[in-house]
């Protein structure tokens, strides 16, 4: 039975040292950015700043130097990715291949992978999508359909994956497809392939959000032939591999700074006097700053080589759950409708509402992420 202890962390003294060369370089490169895009924050895409992160070293930060990464701890990286999306950087570009993707090709990948396209990822130059999801899938990654045939030529990839965040703007994708069969376990026969989206054969549709933007796509294979050094680690691993990878993903700072440029508004629009406000948005920074040292715990954990998977679900799960809760009290506490041009408060609004019922789904469902806690309770 896992414990939900998180050790309490405080941070060294050369962190605190990189959050001001950070918090240096953000005071000139925000210059330009708009409440829209401080709102938008880890969802935004600029090619050009990831580029810059990665010439200052600040992609791949606890990678290996052999494969472009620059060896500095968990909590150097913590630093770094929570001031910017304090500051509604628009990271989107490089961050699930920084968060994810690197990790899952350094540790499983072959030689190809880890030499020639992980450092690519640390300078800033390729972006990653993920490739989980399919039609009438839903969360049940088991009952994933799309096909890898191997063949003399390599391997033959037909169907297709839906809701792929950014997959129009990046060049590769970590996709799980079906290898092999299995009568007794569903979660058999999946294998993880690294597909690069400028192959033949692949059409990425656009699907549309709430705000009119083209942030998700659905991605079809028709027939596509991929490389036979493709596949990620061993066949049949897929499932375990995409557990591992997923993992990444639940505990950063983004499961609770998503919607900061908001709560930053709500502050700063509050009257002293107005007790509702004053104790309402007191609370909410209480529990931000609870998540904050939950999620900082977890990077503890991680740079002491623990597992922390049972505790980054309940991080994300409790982070989630906090940012939709945020775009509700603000428009509970103030009279202010979403989209009012007329304020930064108004403009944030729009941006969190229309974003936020996604929260909750990706990185795994509320539902999801509450049978990985009970299991690791030993709940059921």
């Amino acid at each position: 039975m896992a414990s939900l202890n998180i050790p309490a962390v405080t941070l060294p003294p050369e962190c605190e040292a990189l959050r001001t060369k950070v918090r240096q370089f953000l005071k000139t490169a925000s210059k330009s950015w708009t409440t829209y895009t401080r709102a938008a924050s880890w969802m935004g895409y600029d090619a050009e700043f990831s580029r810059k992160l990665g010439q200052r070293g600040w992609i791949g930060m606890t990678w290996p130097k052999e494969v472009g990464g620059h060896e500095r701890s968990f909590l150097e990286r913590y630093v770094v990715q929570e001031e910017l999306l304090a500051a509604g950087a628009p990271v989107g570009a490089h961050w699930t291949a920084d968060r994810q993707s690197g990790p899952l090709l350094i540790r499983f990948g072959n030689e190809r992978m880890r030499k020639t396209i992980v450092p690519k990822i640390a300078s800033g130059e390729v972006f990653f999508c993920i490739g989980l999801s399919e039609p009438d899938s839903g969360s049940d990654l088991a009952s994933v359909r799309t096909r890898a045939e191997r063949t003399p030529e390599g391997w033959r990839i037909n169907g297709s994956k839906i809701w792929t965040s950014k997959g129009h703007k990046c060049q590769y994708m970590i996709a799980l497809f079906r290898t092999g069969r299995s009568d007794t376990d569903r979660h058999a026969g999946l294998s993880q392939f690294l597909v690069n989206l400028r192959s033949p054969d692949i059409e990425i549709r656009p699907i549309y959000d709430l705000t009119g933007d083209h942030h998700f796509n659905e991605v079809f294979f028709n027939n596509t032939l991929l490389p036979e050094d493709s596949m990620i680690g061993a066949e049949g691993a897929g499932w375990n591999q995409a557990g591992t990878e997923l993992a990444y993903e639940r505990s950063g700072p983004e499961r609770y700074l998503t919607s900061i440029e908001l709560l930053l508004q709500m502050l700063s629009a509050a009257s002293p006097r107005n007790e509702r406000q004053v104790v309402a948005i007191g609370r909410a920074v209480a529990e931000a700053r609870t998540l904050r040292q939950m999620s900082l715990g977890v990077a503890g954990m991680l740079s002491r080589g623990e597992d922390p998977g049972v505790m980054a679900a309940l991080v994300k799960e409790l982070g989630t759950t906090f940012e939709q809760r945020i775009p509700v009290l603000a428009g509970d506490l103030f009279d202010i409708e979403a989209g009012d041009t007329g304020t930064d408060l108004g403009m944030a609004l729009e941006t969190v509402m229309l974003r936020a019922p996604a929260f909750s789904l990706r990185g795994g469902t509320r539902e999801i992420l509450r049978g990985i806690i009970a299991r690791g309770l030993g709940l059921r």
